[in-house]
């Protein structure tokens, strides 16, 4: 992958905005959803679906594709967002989102809208599929990688780790992990509900390796993803440090917008902030 001048780092960052919004129409025809962790993972699903993974909106199936599966599945509205915005499906669809019989509900599912490779919801199981994608890609002979966002506060689930160490066991150098690191979760400070730092040295521990981000730095992002697999033989892991609800003034860093049903004040706020952030980047 070549380094991005500042011209595609500046399409990337006006797409994450177009994501965000996106994310906002969801919030306001669906009444509610997972805003804090949707928000803080945009801009490493932008470059994911914008610029790093191999993948054919058109093709969706397509054998040799990469994979890409939100362990965190409340993270939703970005997941879904990012499929209209990349062409998988059409924009209407969103305005379905949380609606009775809708394809796209509060947890992915697989069977539902194209673009979308694993039911997740249930915290911590979505690296053990991907962990069983990036061995068949193994046994299989294909190239193609499996990308991973978890949460900081999902990777408390035990879960998580029994697939850390089978995929270090297994040498999938194939498999990526990008942790979503907002250090919030529903009950508050990750560090006070369960902390797991030193996360560096504790996924090092298990056989990966590691390298950490600002994960609202596109540039950044793109650059240390250039270099993955970081070690021939051992999976990856980045270290994404986010601000939860990125973008929304009057949310960011608060645990109490982990899940959000919004008045029509915080709405007309939240419109704001993104118009705000639009007229930043000269839309």
């Amino acid at each position: 992958m070549c380094e991005p001048n500042a011209d595609e780092v500046l399409d990337l960052k006006r797409t994450a905005l177009n994501i965000r919004k996106k994310i906002l129409r969801m919030i306001k025809t669906g009444k509610s959803g997972h805003i804090g962790g949707a928000m803080s993972c945009v801009d490493v699903l932008t470059a994911l679906y914008f610029r790093i993974m191999r993948i054919d909106p058109n093709n969706p199936g397509w054998r040799e594709r990469d994979r890409f599966v939100l362990s965190a599945g409340h993270k939703c509205l970005a997941l879904y967002a990012a499929l209209a915005e990349r062409g998988f499906f059409g924009e209407s669809l969103l305005d379905t989102y949380n609606h009775l019989g809708t394809r796209l509900p509060g947890h992915p599912d697989m069977h539902r809208a194209p673009g979308i490779e694993a039911s997740t919801g249930a915290l911590g199981h979505g690296l053990s599929v991907a962990g069983g994608m990036a061995m068949a890609a193994k046994m299989d002979g294909l190239d193609y990688r499996v990308y991973v966002i978890t949460g900081d506060g999902e990777i408390e689930e035990g879960s998580i780790w029994e697939a850390a160490a089978a995929a270090s066991h297994h040498r999938l150098d194939n498999l990526v992990v990008f942790v979503d690191r907002n250090r919030l979760q529903i009950s508050g400070p990750t560090r006070q509900v369960m902390n797991y730092e030193p996360l560096d040295r504790r996924w090092e521990a298990f056989g990966w390796t590691v390298r950490e981000v600002d994960g609202h730095d596109m540039s950044a992002i793109l650059k240390i993803s250039a270099d993955i697999p970081f070690e021939k033989d051992r999976p990856s892991v980045i270290i994404a440090n986010t601000v939860k609800s990125k973008g929304l003034s009057f949310a960011e860093n608060k645990a109490e917008y982990h899940q959000w049903k919004p008045t029509p004040e915080e709405l007309e706020k939240a419109q704001r902030d993104l118009d705000r952030i639009g007229r930043e980047l000269a839309l």
